[in-house]
């Protein structure tokens, strides 16, 4: 129970302060963050979050990053099941948090996307669905394949966390454009349920993608590694 509370609170972090920093702070007049803040906010929840909870559950916040670690031979099938309920919990309430803390101010509007996922018309850039399903794809088997060399144990002791959220923050900057930046399933369904209609409708590429995406950077890895189940 207590990694699956570490994973509900580390999930909870990573869209309160990823995706609030996209809805309250991208666009502050005079100040605003814009996509370098964006991403910078979302790699700096993981590397806090793997310092101050990667050794309770692994700090994987992600049911993308937790089924490809079980591909990957470093994670019991067992606790899958869990992890992702704790996982799509913490996200769904910090959805909650945000929702109320934004909807403070006069004039906001869920309907404007709330850091929703999307692809087509709902892309930030207007790239097609093919497009958005394979930009998730490869982002999220890259951030597998980090992910399992930052934390192997025959990686620099100490500096997987460094890694992981610089990792996150690449992504960003490089997938925002395209998707938005989902690479998490969790992440995805935290906001748009609170969204509905097209954010909703779209969801499915969200958790498709990443988990294809996941499987295959997590059997890429061991592949050229040799590395044992």
């Amino acid at each position: 129970m207590k990694q699956y509370g570490a994973e509900f609170l580390g999930t909870f972090w990573l869209v309160l302060g990823g995706c609030g920093s996209a809805v309250l702070a991208a666009a502050f007049p005079g100040v605003g963050i814009g996509l370098h803040g964006v991403s910078l906010a979302f790699g700096l929840t993981v590397l806090t979050m793997a310092f101050a909870i990667g050794h309770i559950s692994g700090c994987h916040l992600n049911p993308a990053v937790s089924i490809g670690l079980w591909a990957g031979g470093r994670f019991p099938a067992a606790k899958l099941l869990p992890y992702i309920v704790a996982q799509v919990a913490g996200a769904v309430v910090a959805g909650a948090v945000l929702y109320t803390i934004a909807s403070g101010k006069a004039g906001f509007d869920v309907s404007a996307g709330f850091a929703s996922n999307g692809f087509g018309e709902h892309s930030p850039g207007g790239y097609s669905m093919v497009a958005a399903l394979v930009c998730e794809i490869v982002m999220t088997a890259f951030f597998l394949i980090i992910i399992m060399g930052a934390t192997d144990k025959r990686a620099p002791a100490g500096f997987a966390p460094i890694a992981i959220g610089l990792a996150l923050t690449l992504i960003h900057l490089i997938s925002i454009p395209v998707t938005n930046t989902s690479v998490n399933p969790a992440r995805s369904t935290g906001v748009a349920v609170f969204v509905g209609g097209w954010a909703v409708e779209q969801l499915w590429l969200f958790w498709v993608a990443p988990i294809i995406g996941a499987v295959l950077g997590a059997t890429i890895y061991r592949g050229i590694t040799s590395e044992e189940s």
